[in-house]
């Protein structure tokens, strides 16, 4: 079956598969999956002004 691919550079994916490999990942593919995952995850569950406000409220910083 055909899976899509994409294209980085040497020097980026070196630093990928050095991070993976510190990080536990089992190989680079996983890490990267995992880091666009969470990357589209926090598209879809971006917050409204008011839930930040409050998330920093409820952390401290705001008043």
């Amino acid at each position: 079956m055909f899976e899509p691919k994409i294209k980085i550079r040497r020097e980026l994916y070196a630093r990928l598969a050095k991070l993976a490999e510190t990080r536990g990942y089992s190989s680079t593919d996983e890490f990267v999956l995992h880091i666009l995952d969470q990357a589209a995850r926090e598209e879809d569950e971006s917050l409204s002004e008011e839930q930040v406000r409050e998330r920093l409220k409820g952390l401290g910083y705001l008043k």
